[in-house]
């Protein structure tokens, strides 16, 4: 392991402790008649994850020299509008999944409505933690964060994402038609997520586009990655059913381009996104890194 690959490790455990410590505060505790809904949603959220996302918040955040409690509240936010999307996808109306994280899913653990509304309640959680004064001072930012992540998360994003998905089990899609599909599904969140520190930073618009850049490459590599792991992965090591995609049928960017080609193109998208931090310097070396492990992960 290289000293970076060491470094990168240590900061990912680092912010994986500080945004659970966050969410953990932030999040209702169960009691009063709707506790079971506030037991599902810290179920959801606090029961394992990897944090890549409040990860690439909180990196973007320190190039702009961004307050660190500014940026472990945006990375909560996005913790669980990304959780929400899990326990919804993981519903019998959608993907079936009994396993999340290693976990039983939500709608096992619990049951299915309660599932629903945990959910319903997390995707309206991160909105009122943007809109707090404490994520920060300017009302224009908080206004301009929560647009955004409306906009990814939305049916102009991930839930376009989910319904084209949806609607293309058993048929057939080009690699231009995937792209697309795994750009609003997955890649729209990665973005909000890797623009945020830009957001509150206040950025020129060249530093924003550079980090969109980066945004754009690195959601299409973790999504390939996120293929091949469907594929060659082992359930117990990725805590979710492998082999799902391809029993409903579903086009992935290993269905259309086969593995060694999937494998190649999430190298070469990995490559690209890292070009796209010159502008940086030795302060994004952690989203170079990023960028490298998003490929070689093995959940």
């Amino acid at each position: 392991m290289t000293a970076l690959a060491a470094s990168f490790d240590t900061a990912m455990a680092r912010s994986q402790g500080a945004v659970e410590g966050q969410l953990d505060a932030l999040l209702p505790r169960a009691e009063g008649p709707e506790a079971r809904v506030f037991e599902a949603m810290r179920y959801a959220v606090l029961v394992g994850g990897k944090r890549f996302r409040p990860f690439l918040v909180c990196e973007s955040a320190k190039l702009f020299g961004v307050h660190s409690g500014s940026a472990l509240r945006a990375a909560a936010a996005v913790e669980c509008v990304h959780t929400y999307s899990l326990v919804h996808d993981d519903l019998p109306c959608m993907d079936d999944d009994e396993l999340r994280r290693g976990q039983p899913t939500v709608h096992r653990k619990f049951d299915e409505a309660t599932a629903v509304l945990a959910g319903d309640a997390l995707l309206t959680q991160a909105f009122e933690i943007l809109a707090d004064e404490s994520t920060h001072e300017l009302g224009e930012i908080r206004v301009e964060l929560v647009r955004r992540l409306a906009e990814a998360a939305g049916a102009r994003g991930m839930v376009g994402g989910q319904m084209i998905d949806l609607a293309s089990e058993g048929h057939t899609l080009d690699i231009g038609a995937i792209t697309r599909l795994q750009r609003l599904k997955t890649g729209a969140l990665i973005a909000w997520s890797c623009e945020a520190g830009a957001v509150l930073g206040r950025a020129s618009d060249e530093l924003h586009h550079a980090l969109h850049a980066y945004a754009h490459d690195l959601g299409l590599a973790y999504q390939i990655a996120d293929d091949l792991l469907d594929v060659e992965g082992e359930a117990g090591v990725v805590g979710k059913a492998t082999g799902k995609d391809a029993d409903a049928g579903k086009a992935t960017f290993v269905s259309i381009l086969g593995v060694e080609r999937a494998r190649a193109q999430a190298r070469m998208l990995s490559d690209q996104a890292i070009q796209h931090l010159d502008l940086f310097d030795e302060k994004a070396d952690l989203l170079r890194e990023a960028a490298r492990f998003v490929i070689n992960r093995r959940n």
